[in-house]
């Protein structure tokens, strides 16, 4: 039996292995299976060092709030944090962008969907394949925590062992020279090229926001904790173990894809791992690899689509950032409406496939983009102000401690303001700036309605817990 969590109502129904597969399962998704094949196309072999680099910025991201979760766990994870350290204005600002942020991702997921299934069904349209994910999805999420985790891990297993076997795949027709491309195949085709960087380094530079796009879920483990079992051991171990994770679905599958198939086979629309098995020419292989790149879709719109944003709208509730109703949970400890909410909004992804399909993925996943570069960034401002009330012996240290701060965190900020210039700097992706532009004026002309019930919540939580007050 799932427990009841004091205060929250949540039932801890995630168990160690859940936790551990919805931590891969949030970081392998569309922007790996399907970005990077117009990313590969742009730049070549040099992607492979953007992902590095991208990766080992998220890490310290992880770190930062690893350290926050094992200093005190908070309702809305890194919300909670920015209410706390930042203000109350931050903790409701993250709470809806983080919302909206997964939302436009759950629309992209479903665009990728539906691209997918038109490998078998080619006639069949994509917003069609969009609407049924959509619907099952949304059930699944209503029933309760314990199935969508089952869910999320069995997708997410899926999607590992399938990694595996790929660059074992690959890895054998490097050096047995088996397939339609053993006599091509070659660790060279990484340079051969026109080199590693065959468009010069400033294409490499361009792909920054689609990259960050494919790690955007990384940080879901932190929205995990208010349901997850023995949370202080579970959250470490899992943002531990994100450095082997990166460097093994994301740099060993790119690299192993790029050696056996020169990058100049590939192009933007495409599924770079599908067409490399169309390649290899292994009898049903590509048409496996397509279901298991249509399952990481599903994945990450279940785990980030509808289980994050559900659990941020109750948030909002509970903080008095939104109506009291998006506090309500069910007998099974599911909050339903916020589920229905989300679900409905995400709908709108639907419409805009039926309307623009050929720049729906583009359009959505650079406002996902923009607004993730503003969580990240809210995490690490809000990690700041918790070591300056460590310095000041006002809070427990934690013993799980972000490496090289505060040095590590400037460097992340940079980067992040680098990847905001490069978005502003490409037209196709310019349109995240002005929706998120749009979205700050929203915000900020509703505070002064939401301070009201901000304030009463921070009223109710004093009065029972006045020692945290």
């Amino acid at each position: 039996m799932a427990e009841p969590t004091s205060g929250e109502g949540y039932q801890r129904g995630l168990g160690t292995r859940q936790i551990q597969m919805l931590a891969i399962g949030g970081t392998i998704g569309t922007g790996l299976f399907l970005g990077a094949g117009k990313n590969i196309a742009k730049a070549g072999p040099s992607l492979i060092l953007t992902y590095a680099i991208a990766g080992l910025m998220l890490f310290f991201v992880m770190r930062a709030l690893g350290e926050l979760l094992t200093y005190r766990q908070a309702e809305g994870g890194f919300a909670g944090y920015a209410r706390e350290f930042l203000g109350p204005f931050w903790g409701y600002a993250t709470t809806w962008t983080y919302w909206i942020i997964w939302v436009t991702t759950g629309m992209a997921e479903l665009t990728a969907a539906g691209a997918y299934i038109q490998r078998w069904f080619p006639h069949f349209e994509v917003w069609k394949t969009a609407l049924i994910a959509l619907v099952i999805l949304f059930v699944v999420n209503l029933i309760s925590v314990k199935l969508f985790g089952e869910l999320e891990f069995w997708f997410a297993m899926i999607k590992v062992a399938a990694i595996v076997a790929m660059i074992l795949i690959g890895v054998g027709v490097l050096a047995f020279g088996f397939g339609d491309v053993g006599d091509t195949a070659a660790v060279s085709n990484l340079w051969q090229h026109d080199g590693f960087f065959p468009e010069g380094v400033s294409p490499m530079v361009m792909t920054l926001q689609m990259v960050l796009f494919a790690y955007l879920g990384v940080e879901l483990v932190g929205v995990t904790a208010a349901e997850a079992r023995d949370p202080e051991k579970n959250i470490p171990r899992a943002i531990n173990a994100l450095p082997i994770r990166f460097a093994l679905f994301y740099l060993g599958s790119l690299l192993v894809i790029l050696s056996v198939v020169p990058w100049t086979e590939f192009k933007g629309g495409a599924s770079p791992f599908v067409l490399a098995f169309d390649k290899i020419g292994i009898p049903y292989g590509a048409d496996i690899v397509n279901f298991v790149v249509l399952t990481a879709a599903l994945s990450s719109c279940n785990a980030g689509g509808l289980y994050s944003t559900s659990r941020m709208l109750r948030t909002a509730g509970v903080n008095g950032d939104g109506p009291k109703a998006l506090t309500r949970l069910n007998e099974r400890g599911v909050p339903v409406l916020t589920v229905v909410i989300s679900a409905l909004v995400m709908g709108l992804g639907v419409i805009v496939n039926i309307f623009v399909p050929e720049k729906a993925f583009e359009y959505i996943t650079s406002v996902s983009t923009g607004g993730a570069i503003m969580v990240w960034t809210v995490i690490l401002v809000a990690h700041q102000g918790y070591r300056r009330k460590v310095r000041k012996g006002e809070l427990p240290a934690s013993d799980y401690r972000m490496p090289g701060a505060p040095f590590t965190t400037w460097m992340v900020l940079a980067f992040f303001a680098f990847v905001t210039v490069t978005i502003a700097w490409e037209h196709d992706t310019r349109i995240a700036l002005y929706v998120t532009a749009i979205w700050v004026v929203l915000i900020v002309a509703a505070w002064p309605v939401v301070r009201r019930n901000s304030r009463r919540a921070e009223a109710a939580a004093a009065v029972a817990d006045p020692v945290k007050s």
